[in-house]
């Protein structure tokens, strides 16, 4: 679909408007779920204008064949999957609003989705990862903070790219962060992080201004906060020099740093309030890991098996 298309579908139908407005001010969802939400609700109208069927008259039978195009078209289950959560919740909000008088979308269920156990990276890898020498530039200062903050606080990369310097409580080595549906939460960091972050604030960052201002803790060309895209860039040219042969993004040191904590003893519920899990469900999928070491540990060293 072409911007013009999805420009029309928005314009016309005013109720994904309303719909978007809700999440952003009511439920207080990111600006990159809202827009996730855009993306799912305009494919959906777009299939809905194509086939002439009208919003509030769709049946059964013509989802399954709108999941089936899905399908066809090779999105993945996850996919799929957010899909239908997203047009269920769109038609939650129109019956609420007595826009309609039921949720034919409350029928469909969410497809059944492999549990994925998250990649992480090992003690030789992190060994490697943090071996990159940097030239001691403004630059490579700040590429080397970003590692740092990544691993040593859990972020995610949207939460890191919008620190702020008041968010920064450098006596306690804290960071405050808003995470999913703007939900407060400290991180905190070590003696590493904390060594290069003293050196970006005193010496680099103020080169990467060029005595302009700014409210964010990484700024780039221009004294423009790091876009998320960005980090990702950093990561990888990092990833290349120290010569690690795979794609390293920056959840997978999410990942690496509550498998460390749990593989080091840190009981479940912390980690989950460190990474911001809303549910401890989401939390429990790194004891998998854990559980798969500690029965590698065991079988390798266990001499009557």
């Amino acid at each position: 679909m072409n911007l013009g298309q999805k420009h029309q579908i928005l314009k016309k139908y005013q109720d994904i408007e309303l719909f978007l407005k809700y999440l952003k001010i009511t439920r207080n969802y990111t600006e990159n779920t809202i827009t996730s939400y855009e993306q799912e609700l305009v494919k959906y109208f777009n299939y809905l204008e194509e086939n002439q069927i009208k919003k509030e008259q769709i049946t059964k039978e013509e989802i399954r064949k709108y999941l089936k195009k899905l399908d066809q078209n090779k999105q993945g289950k996850s996919t799929i999957s957010h899909n239908i959560s997203v047009i269920r919740a769109f038609y939650n909000f129109l019956l609420r609003e007595g826009k309609i008088t039921k949720n034919i979308w409350s029928l469909i269920k969410n497809p059944k989705l492999p549990k994925k156990i998250p990649n992480f990276l090992t003690t030789m890898e992190i060994e490697k990862l943090f071996s990159y020498q940097e030239n001691q530039t403004p630059y490579d200062i700040r590429n080397r903070l970003i590692i740092e903050l990544l691993f040593a606080t859990g972020l995610r990369v949207s939460e890191l790219v919008n620190i702020k310097l008041q968010d920064i409580d450098l006596a306690n080595r804290s960071i405050r962060t808003l995470g999913k549906g703007k939900k407060e939460r400290i991180v905190y960091y070590g003696e590493y992080a904390e060594e290069v972050l003293k050196k970006y604030l005193n010496e680099s960052r103020t080169k990467l201004l060029s005595q302009k201002k700014s409210d964010y803790l990484f700024v780039g060309k221009n004294s423009i906060k790091l876009t998320r895209e960005r980090i990702s860039e950093i990561l990888d040219e990092i990833v290349k020099k120290v010569g690690l042969q795979h794609h390293i993004s920056p959840h997978v040191l999410r990942h690496t740093f509550a498998t460390q904590l749990l593989n080091n003893g840190a009981d479940l519920r912390s980690v989950q309030e460190l990474l911001g899990h809303e549910n401890l469900s989401t939390t429990q999928i790194y004891t998998h890991i854990t559980s798969d070491q500690l029965r590698k540990a065991y079988l390798d060293n266990m001499p009557r098996k």
